[in-house]
């Protein structure tokens, strides 16, 4: 029987058609991304730039996950965190090159997201996000209890290292070149992927899973791979992390960090490209800037979600594309 392509079931819950010619919406927005993120170190303090890149690609990561397969995730913070350990771990006790400490954390966010995923696509909806969360704490008090993870004082000091031997990292801008690096990597192959006859299959699944299954998709293996690149990706974002700020601890791991991920990618823009950036870069400079008001930034964190969710239903950047007409 041949096979139907599935791209006509799938509509993009941000995006706008293009009445002609081609869209040079995206293209224009990531040389500008790029520009900004190039001349940022000049304004803003390095460190807090290098942290929200992290955070970004995590977001992007989660938002593979959500916004093109529908599948929400409550214990994504399973994967970032324990790459960060096992990254800060090969880094400092193992003596690993930073490249290899990246690699080894993320093999570990991807073995893992293969183990969690198994489970939890035999399950739909509620379920689905009940059961992730349930692994994800799971490991926490298993992170808790561990030796190697050094408890509740983590694992602290890693060292940066040099890459390929060459590049030495405890440089601040060689570190940042790199950080930037790895976030315009991960964030171009989730573009890739996203714009992929795989992406497609993905939207229609979203959209509409049986249809899908009626056309002869096995949809339990697409979704099993989009969660293993998710996590996979989601653990470089906290690999890096743990080589940047020189630390793996139990909040990379503990269910705030799960919730912080979903913040960030409702406030940018579920389903868009950019909008998980734009949306990591506010929850981190929140954090940052509004440290001194103390536990407050978590009510503040809770208004602005309240106000997205009210006045923004497509997130800053979904909002922003469907007011210009352009794919963001």
């Amino acid at each position: 029987m041949e096979r139907v392509d599935p791209a006509p079931v799938a509509t993009s819950m941000t995006a706008v058609p293009v009445t002609s010619g081609r869209d040079w919406s995206e293209p224009i927005a990531f040389l500008l991304m790029v520009a900004a993120l190039v001349i940022a170190p000049v304004y803003v303090y390095p460190l807090f730039v290098m942290q929200a890149l992290c955070f970004a690609l995590f977001a992007c990561a989660f938002n593979l996950l959500i916004g093109y397969g529908g599948l929400l995730s409550f214990g994504h913070a399973l994967y970032f965190g324990w790459a960060s350990y096992l990254a800060a771990h090969a880094a400092k006790v193992w003596g690993f090159p930073t490249e290899l400490a990246i690699l080894t954390g993320t093999l570990t966010a991807a073995g893992l997201g293969l183990i969690a995923g198994s489970l939890a696509i035999r399950r739909q909806g509620i379920y689905f996000a009940m059961i992730t969360l349930a692994l994800a704490q799971m490991m926490y008090f298993f992170a808790l209890q561990a030796k190697f993870t050094g408890g509740e004082d983590g694992i602290q000091a890693v060292p940066r290292g040099t890459l390929f031997g060459l590049v030495d990292l405890n440089d601040q801008m060689n570190m940042y070149v790199t950080v930037l690096a790895i976030f315009l990597a991960g964030f171009l192959l989730i573009h890739r992927i996203i714009h992929s006859p795989f992406g497609e299959v993905l939207k229609a699944i979203r959209e509409n899973e049986s249809r899908a299954i009626s056309l002869g998709y096995k949809t339990e293996r697409y979704k099993l791979v989009a969660f293993v690149l998710s996590a996979a990706l989601a653990g470089v974002a906290g690999s890096t992390k743990a080589i940047v700020l020189q630390i793996a601890s139990l909040t990379d791991v503990n269910w705030p960090m799960s919730g912080e991920v979903v913040l960030m990618a409702l406030v940018g823009g579920l389903g868009t490209v950019f909008g998980p950036v734009v949306g990591a870069f506010i929850i981190i400079a929140m954090q940052t800037y509004l440290a001194q008001v103390g536990q407050w930034v978590t009510v503040i964190q809770g208004a602005i979600f309240v106000l997205c969710v009210l006045a923004f239903r497509r997130g800053i950047v979904g909002e922003l594309a469907h007011f210009l007409r352009i794919r963001l």
